[in-house]
């Protein structure tokens, strides 16, 4: 009997073993060795995450990874690059990169050497669980974080409805486990990672379990990259329409951190609109330049006598699902405007593509947030877009080919 009893008590030992053994696995796996899983890059051989590695969806997850963001590393974020270097010659060291979602991609391909990138969206930052955990289920989750990122890596941006469906589903959601993805393909090292909030003068704190209400939650990152210097990315989950900053106190953050330089892309045209005047104006007020497409700030907000434009690429005016947004002052600029060899924006085809740098000039430093339009645009229509963020439509007309571009991409990992 006693023999049977010690059997026992050791057989229950081990299951004891066996069920907390994933537990302290999570504690060791570092931030880093997650990013890097999710992006299909190789983990430390210590790793707790190791062993999924072997996993067959896993590896075909990391060759289509490394076709598709070799492709872009190579290809366009190369000549964003070069750009870059040769027309932004004077950074500040903070970025405000404004209805961004997660993408850190251009923001690090136009801004590679910030200190700071201050991301923003309506999406949420969402979790990553204990990735041991997944074992048995590789697949569906990274078939849905496939899913999620397919439209930016092929067609430059975020397709605002899709990816608030393709974040809300699995236990890898939200931005979260996005930006992991390409800050370890950017070529960063992730070392800390918190949960924030701001509280009521704007001010950064740590959001423990939600247990506090905020207009504006998200997440810092420090991280380094091959220089091993520290750099942080915010990303907050927030609205930014007028009413939204009002209660939200994220401008009140930015004024921080300012001044640094501005980039929108692909943000619907809402700067255009009555209701995010007070984003708008920050910007304005608060960069040193400003990247931008034709989504961005209306043109006749720039007063000249302030800012240096300078026009690269061709502006055919917005794609069908925008319509009124079209600037004839726009046009006439870029009848003068420098070729880009790189697609940005909804017209992604780099011989359709059109890029905004404004300079502010060195006697137009001072506060910018009273500009009215300065450029007329003559009988432009006035009918404007929904000033929620989250009724952003689809951003692109060749909506079939995106749905079969990202069916070919994602298909291998489709729960079965």
């Amino acid at each position: 009997m006693l023999q049977r009893r010690t059997i026992i008590a050791a057989a229950a030992a081990g299951l004891f073993f066996v069920a907390v053994a994933p537990l302290r696995a999570a504690e060791n796996a570092t931030p880093n060795d997650t990013a890097r899983f999710l992006a299909g890059m190789p983990v430390a051989a210590e790793s707790p995450l190791a062993p999924l590695t072997k996993d067959g969806a896993w590896q075909q997850h990391a060759r289509s990874f490394d076709s598709a963001f070799g492709r872009l590393d190579q290809g366009p974020f190369a000549r964003i690059r070069a750009w870059s270097e040769k027309n932004i010659t004077a950074p500040p060291p903070t970025v405000f990169y404004m209805f961004s979602g997660p993408d850190f991609l251009y923001a690090n391909a136009f801004y590679p050497n910030a200190k700071t990138y201050v991301l923003a969206g309506l999406e949420p930052v969402g979790t990553v669980p204990d990735l041991t955990t997944l074992r048995g289920s590789v697949a569906p989750n990274l078939y849905h974080l496939h899913a999620s990122i397919s439209s930016l890596l092929s067609h430059t941006f975020f397709i605002t409805h899709r990816m608030k469906a393709d974040l809300s589903v699995g236990r890898v959601n939200g931005t979260l486990p996005i930006l992991y993805v390409f800050l370890a393909r950017s070529g960063k090292t992730v070392r800390e990672v918190t949960r924030v909030r701001l509280d009521e003068q704007g001010a950064v704190q740590p959001d423990v379990d939600g247990a506090r209400s905020s207009a504006a939650r998200g997440v810092k990152i420090v991280f380094a990259g091959s220089d091993d210097e520290p750099r942080t990315l915010y990303y907050f989950s927030t609205n930014l329409a007028d009413d939204g900053v009002k209660n939200s106190k994220f401008l009140q953050f930015l004024e921080t951190l300012a001044p640094g330089d501005g980039l929108v892309k692909s943000a619907s045209y809402l700067l255009h609109s009555g209701g995010f005047s007070k984003v708008r104006d920050f910007l304005l007020a608060n960069s040193a330049a400003m990247v931008q497409d034709d989504s961005g700030i209306p043109l006749r907000y720039y007063d000249p006598k302030k800012w240096d434009l300078r026009p690269f690429g061709r502006y055919l005016g917005p794609i069908g699902v925008f319509p009124g947004r079209y600037q004839p002052n726009y046009a006439t600029l870029f009848r003068n405007s420098r070729s880009i060899d790189f697609g940005i924006g909804y017209r992604w085809r780099p011989n359709e593509s059109n890029l905004l740098l404004a300079v502010k000039k060195p006697e137009g430093a001072a506060s910018e947030a009273s500009i009215r339009p300065a450029i007329e645009e003559g009988s432009q229509s006035t009918s404007t877009q929904s000033a929620a963020p989250n009724d952003q439509p689809a951003a692109h007309q060749g909506r079939r080919s995106v749905r079969r571009a990202r069916r070919s991409f994602v298909d291998w990992f489709r729960p079965r």
